[in-house]
């Protein structure tokens, strides 16, 4: 069974279980040639099982795994052609970074000018040409995974793969190697598979994201498809911050379809159902940033009023907590909003900015 010379990574019904526990359940996947696919999800997903099978870390129980066209379920990691950074920088501190870039091309027997030649181009890309001749030691994080990234860089390999290889940084230094892993990437085109729980991490840096769940992939879309349409109410749930405000009713459809709740009903004449329509159970959510305050609340199709909960200033924005109907709403208002606890407000939103899930299967209406 071959994979599409369009596919650089196909895998097809993979299963790993240790003893009676099955981590990942009869999974399958595609990467495209010099795609960026991140894989997401909460600890314990098998989002770092699934990259370990991939590299060839771990036997797998079930299924088969293609890189490049290529059955390589039971080959080596090092036959594979793979390139992989890890979550710890695994760097040998007795060897500078120059030696610890050309270590494995000396094992391999690469000949000593094109050690220097990929070396000296992994530092160029990765501009740590002046750290060369450092230890570990006397380097930051962000410029120990740098190196780290270069050691794989160097082996120029088709795949890269990358296991929260940003997780051990403080915030700003995440989010500066974000965007020169960005950058990388538009460099290269090669295939690289990134594995993360932030989903800042995935939105920003997905070509399309894996939404993983019990070993299972939930939702494989672009990071615009998975936010505004998220194909179940887990997913929905996961992506943003802050979470999707939902509301539990009943869907009453017909001609003029409405979503029931508490004693308010919400008209949904512009909500497309996935199948043509629906009645029964249902969740409705909205994000924070879709629903609207002031003048603009009092014009929209539904509106709710309720009392300010709680502020959080975040500068840029604020967010604010809404009691209303005996529930709690987030919302994001701009930064420079006044309210303050206590206060009285009207929220206001379209049913075609929601989405609706049902209740049972919690699947997107």
């Amino acid at each position: 069974m071959d994979a599409s010379t369009e596919t650089s990574i196909a895998i097809r019904n993979l299963s790993l279980s240790f003893g009676l526990l099955d981590v990942l359940k009869d999974l399958n996947l595609e990467v495209g040639q010099g795609e960026f696919l991140v894989l997401l999800g909460s600890s314990g997903c098998g989002k770092s099982t699934l990259l370990n099978c991939i590299a060839g870390l771990l036997d797998v129980t079930g299924g088969q795994i293609f890189i490049g066209g290529r059955n390589v379920t039971w080959e080596e990691p090092s036959k594979r052609g793979i390139g992989m950074v890890f979550q710890s920088y695994a760097l040998y501190p007795q060897m500078t970074v120059k030696g610890n870039l050309s270590f494995g091309l000396k094992n391999a027997g690469v000949p000593k000018a094109e050690i220097e030649e990929r070396v000296s181009r992994a530092a160029k890309v990765l501009q740590i040409e002046p750290l060369l001749d450092r230890k570990p030691a006397a380097l930051s994080g962000g410029q120990r995974q740098r190196a780290a990234i270069g050691r794989a860089l160097v082996r120029d390999a088709n795949v890269f793969l990358f296991d929260e290889p940003l997780s051990n940084l403080d915030a700003k230094l995440r989010a500066d190697l974000r965007v020169e892993i960005k950058q990388l990437h538009q460099k290269l085109s090669n295939t690289m598979i990134y594995v993360t729980h932030d989903q800042i991490e995935a939105m920003t840096l997905a070509d399309r994201i894996a939404i993983m769940r019990g070993g299972q992939i939930l939702q494989l879309a672009s990071p615009n498809e998975i936010y505004n349409r998220p194909a179940n109410k887990y997913v929905a749930r996961f992506i943003g911050s802050p979470s999707m405000n939902f509301f539990e009713g009943t869907v009453d459809g017909g001609s003029a379809p409405r979503f029931i709740f508490a004693d308010e009903a919400f008209p949904l004449d512009g909500y497309e159902f996935q199948d043509g329509g629906a009645s029964g159970p249902a969740s409705f959510g909205i994000r924070p940033e879709h629903m609207v305050t002031g003048t603009e609340a009092e014009a929209a199709p539904i509106r709710l009023r309720g009392l300010v909960d709680l502020v959080e200033p975040l500068g840029s924005d604020t967010l604010v907590r809404v009691s209303a109907k005996d529930q709690l709403l987030w919302i994001r208002m701009d930064g420079l909003a006044t309210v303050r606890y206590g206060d009285p407000i009207t929220v206001g939103f379209d049913a075609a900015r929601a989405n609706l899930f049902d209740k049972v299967t919690e699947n997107r209406l």
